[in-house]
Parts: structure tokens; C-alpha cells; sequence
């Protein structure tokens, strides 16, 4: 008897007498948020032919499970985030400055509903949402003032922009031209990620296809002008949020990533030149195992893809660079202070996982956005995982783990059958057709629906208990302050982009606009285009209006 047969026989042995105990059941599910099976211990047999160099290797190689740098945070630590921007671009400036005084060390915009969607804050449309979501901006003038004294050369910056990605991007590129720092100067993300809108979030203005194409162009204008800058951020985040498992937000932000990929190859582009740039942005929610197991699978099948499927030679075309934020749909109004401890270990999950750059929720989030107190909270949790309960010492410390290579194992394992479910959707297997054909018939919203109903009834059956929400409640008033966005911000922006009206080169504007069409109708590059019209300033609902004269607007099928 070979030692995994000794290892079997003792585990059914065990197992035999952990069944029959007298001890008393939970009745918690034992699954993972994704419903796999949860068993009550693991040992080598679960693992059995393991292969260590095929599955795991070492840090810095192939196949990266154990992450993409040599010596992780012992040569740099994760980029210490906080989603910021609010009401007028002079209180996120304030803002901004607030958090790189007390140590972060990058910035992450949030928009506002107004310009997540590519209209002016003077836009019928844009009644009571100006500032609210985050800060407010409809053209140049209010991006100059967002960043005003930030030297663009010296920090990182991230922006949270999907459908009207190009204007935001050409707006923060014009504002670091006017500092005097070149493009190849300039470190940051933008979103612009329009696939996942269709999947979730919904903040879409063009259809797909021409979508696609202005994404492709973005980078492609970055690969040749901006070399440090990640043109995309393929994110699963509001995958996750929208009520996704942890398998469906790695699949479906997986074969969105490869739908990208081949969107760029088939429009020219050799893969080893933009795909170093691409990055990702995963949710950190509370099955603290699961998340962990997900970054690691994440970056092993990235890799595979990559150098199998898409002939990557370059190993940085292989490397997952990956940006994660604490999930906010597990944030709770019922007991507020609990979101402290619950965005901690999720922090702490992302780290394990291996992460590039990291957000962590503020407590206050169900009601508004932060004030500096809770966003100084988050930062700080970050800080104290990193300098004082040492993880960051050792690279993936639960390598090895018999749960945790199972579940990465299984992970992947699920992954892969939901890739052959999309590729079904196309007549090649292409993941670029299936992505868009499955949006279309509504496979995506159907599977995550259904995921979100199941984890609601077992929340209601209590199979799973949230504290504070269906188990340990308690009738007590909210205590903690919450950041109001006056009305007089809209007031405010609507006169400063009248004022940009007023002082602008009319005839500058309506050429760098109409040249901006004809670059869309004969399918040219459009990024020098908005860039010339950015300069004139022309709002971003000038723009933004002057492509749906070429390619309509997105209506959604019906699905339910």
C-alpha cells in the first residue's frame, strides 16, 4: 500500500467516526458563495498527481499562480488606493490632496452618474445626480481643476469611465500636456471596459460592435503614446456586485479579457504589443478562501490562454496584473462599524491573493459617499495589513494548502465549462463573437440573476447568517456622519461650463467636432480626433452626441 492509499484508508477511518460524532450541527451550508462543496477537512489525496511545476511553479514564472514579481511585496508593496471624487472638482481636489498627505499612494477617480453616461452637467438629464456619485465633469476645465497642483508625473492615477472612456482619458492627457508632463511620462488606468457594462452595470451609450472598436483604437493610441499607462482594466468588480459567484465574475471578466484581445489582434495589432498593458480589476468579497483561490486561478489560466491560445511570446503578455477592491454589496447599513472588520479581511484576502494595487470600502458606504474619517479608516486597514501583521513577508504563504490548491483546482475547473458554454455562442469558437452574441441573447444577466436569487434564499433560510442583517440584530439608531452633496455643486457646474461656452472658440469647436464624425463614419482613428477636440473644449456631451449621430445608441433586449 503506497502512502496515498495509507493517507485514504486513515481519511475514511476518520471520517467514518466524524460522521457518527455526537456533535452538535450548525445548520450553516457548507459551500463556497460559488456552491461548491466545502469538505470538512482536506488532506495529500485530494491533491493526488499533483504536478508543482505545471500547477504552481514559482513566483515571477510561468504559470504565475504564485504571483507575476519575483519577491512581491518584499521588493514593492500594493498600490494603496481610495475611490474618491465628489460634487465640484475643487472638493476632489481637496480630497485628493487629504489622501496623498496621509499616505496613499495612488488616486482612483469616481465620476458621477452625469458623466459615467457622456452627458453635461447642464443636461436635462443629469437633474439631481450632478456631483453625487463622484466628482462632476463635462470638460477640460473642470479636469484641470480636479488634478490642480497634483504633479501628473508622481502619482498613479486610476479612473473609474467605461462608455465615454476616450473623452475622460483625453481630457486627463491634456491636462498633464498643459503641466508640461509628456504622455510618456504619465502611470494610471482607465476603465474602459464597455463589456462588462452590458453584463451588469448598464452604463452603456454605443452598441457593442462600434464600442469595441473605440476601445481597440484607445489602445492603440496608448501602446504608441503612452507606454505606462494600462488602456483597460478589465473588471470583474461589478460583475461581482451585480450578485455574480466568484466563478461567474472569473469567467465572464476572463472571456470578456480574451474578447479584447482578439478585438485588437483582428484589427492588426501583434498581441505581445498592447497585451502587457492590459489590466484587471477584480471584487474581494467575504468567502475568504474562495477569493484567495480566485486570484490564483485567475493568473494561471491568463497565462495558459495567452501563451497557448494566442501565441504570446512576451512573458509580460502572460503576467495577470490585477487591481482589486473590497466588495460593496457585502457592506451592511444594519451596524455600519461591522463593514470595518468585514472590508479588513477582505483586504487581507486580496493581499494573500497576490494583488497589484488595492481599494478598501469605507464603513459608511451603504448611505453615501465617504466621509474623510471612514476613508481614512479604509487607508489605514490597508497600511496595517502591510506593515504590521506580516504577510507581506513571505509570497503566497497558503501555497501548498491542500483547501486551497483544491479549490484553485476547482475554480478552474468551473471556469472552463463556462468558457465552452460562451464559445457555444459563436460559429468559430471565437470568445469575441461569443461574448457578444451571449450579451445579446442574455446568457450573462440570466446566470447572474439566477446566482443572486439562490444566495438570497439562502441568506433568508439562514444558511448563511450576515451579522447584524439576519442573525445578531439589533434596533439601533446610525450613529455615524454622512457626507449630504449640496444642490448648490450643480448650481455651481452649470455655471462654469456656461462660462466655457462663453470663452471658447466656437468655430474651433464645431471644426474639431465635425472632424471628429468623419473620422467615426470612415472608420479612421479617433483618439487624435478627441484629443484635438478636448483641446477646443468641446463638452464631453458635445462628443459623446456627435458619435451617436454616427452609431446610434444601445438598446438592450429584453432577457426576463
Amino acid at each position: 500500500m503506497n502512502n496515498t492509499d495509507k493517507i485514504r484508508e486513515a481519511k475514511k477511518r476518520w471520517l467514518e467516526k466524524a460522521e457518527n460524532s455526537s456533535m452538535k450541527r450548525t445548520g450553516i451550508k457548507f459551500t463556497t458563495i460559488s456552491d461548491i462543496e466545502v469538505q470538512m477537512l482536506y488532506t495529500p489525496d485530494d491533491l493526488e498527481g499533483f504536478d508543482y511545476m505545471e500547477k504552481l511553479g514559482f513566483p515571477g514564472e510561468y504559470p504565475y499562480t504564485r504571483g507575476i514579481h519575483y519577491n512581491m511585496y518584499r521588493g514593492r508593496l500594493w498600490t494603496m488606493r481610495q475611490f474618491a471624487g465628489f460634487g465640484t472638482p475643487e472638493d476632489t481636489n481637496q480630497r485628493f490632496k487629504f489622501l496623498l498627505k496621509h499616505g496613499e499612494t495612488g488616486l482612483s477617480v469616481a465620476f458621477d452618474l452625469p458623466t459615467l453616461m457622456g452627458i453635461d452637467a447642464d443636461d436635462p438629464m443629469a437633474e439631481g445626480e450632478v456631483g453625487v456619485c463622484g466628482v462632476s465633469v463635462s470638460s477640460l476645465a473642470d479636469m484641470e481643476i480636479v488634478f490642480k497642483d497634483i504633479p501628473l508625473d508622481q502619482v498613479s492615477t486610476s479612473m473609474t469611465i467605461n462608455a465615454p472612456a476616450a473623452m475622460i482619458w483625453a481630457m486627463y492627457l491634456v491636462t498633464a500636456e498643459k503641466q508640461g508632463v509628456k504622455f510618456n511620462q504619465l502611470r494610471g488606468t482607465i476603465q474602459n471596459d464597455i463589456l462588462k457594462e452590458y453584463i451588469a452595470q448598464k452604463e452603456w451609450i454605443y452598441p457593442p460592435e462600434p464600442s469595441i472598436k473605440l476601445i481597440v483604437d484607445t489602445i492603440r493610441f496608448a501602446k504608441d503614446y503612452v507606454p505606462q499607462w494600462n488602456p483597460i482594466s478589465i473588471s470583474g468588480y461589478h460583475i461581482r456586485e451585480a450578485g455574480a459567484t466568484a466563478v461567474q465574475e472569473l469567467a465572464f471578466t476572463l472571456a470578456d479579457g480574451f474578447a479584447y484581445v482578439e478585438a485588437c489582434i483582428n484589427a492588426g495589432m501583434d498581441v505581445d504589443e498592447f497585451a502587457p498593458r492590459l489590466s484587471f480589476f477584480f471584487n474581494s468579497h467575504l468567502d475568504f478562501f474562495e477569493e484567495i483561490a480566485k486570484f490564483r486561478a485567475a493568473r494561471r489560466i491568463w497565462a495558459r490562454y495567452m501563451r497557448e491560445r494566442y501565441g504570446a511570446k512576451n512573458p509580460r503578455s502572460w503576467m495577470l496584473r490585477f487591481h482589486t477592491q473590497t466588495a460593496g454589496c457585502s457592506l451592511t447599513a444594519q451596524q455600519p462599524e461591522n463593514n470595518i472588520v468585514r472590508t479588513a479581511f477582505e483586504a487581507l484576502a486580496a493581499v494573500l491573493g497576490g494583488t497589484q494595487s488595492l481599494h478598501t470600502n469605507s464603513m459608511d458606504e451603504t448611505y453615501a459617499l465617504p466621509t474623510e474619517k471612514a476613508a481614512k479608516i479604509a487607508l489605514r486597514t490597508q497600511q496595517i495589513i502591510a506593515y504590521e501583521i506580516g504577510v507581506a513577508n513571505v509570497i503566497d504563504p497558503l501555497g501548498g494548502s491542500y483547501y486551497i490548491e483544491s479549490l484553485t483546482n476547482k475554480i478552474e475547473e468551473e471556469v472552463e465549462k463556462y468558457f465552452r458554454k460562451i464559445e457555444a455562442y459563436s460559429s468559430n469558437g471565437s470568445m469575441l463573437e461569443g461574448v457578444i452574441k451571449g450579451i445579446e441573447d442574455g446568457f450573462f444577466q440570466r446566470e447572474i440573476a439566477e446566482s443572486a436569487y439562490r444566495y438570497q434564499q439562502e441568506l433568508d433560510r439562514k444558511e448563511r447568517i450576515i451579522v447584524g442583517v439576519n442573525e445578531f440584530v439589533e434596533d439601533e439608531p446610525v450613529e455615524i456622519p454622512i457626507l449630504r452633496i449640496p444642490p448648490e455643486v450643480a448650481d455651481k457646474q452649470k455655471k462654469r461650463l456656461a462660462e466655457v461656452r462663453a470663452t471658447r472658440n466656437q468655430a474651433e469647436v464645431e471644426r474639431a467636432l465635425a472632424e471628429l464624425k468623419k473620422a467615426a463614419e470612415e472608420d479612421q482613428p479617433l483618439m487624435p480626433k478627441i484629443l484635438d477636440c478636448v483641446r477646443a473644449y468641446c463638452t464631453l456631451g458635445e462628443m459623446t452626441a456627435t458619435l451617436k449621430e454616427v452609431w446610434g445608441v444601445y438598446q438592450e433586449p429584453l432577457v426576463f
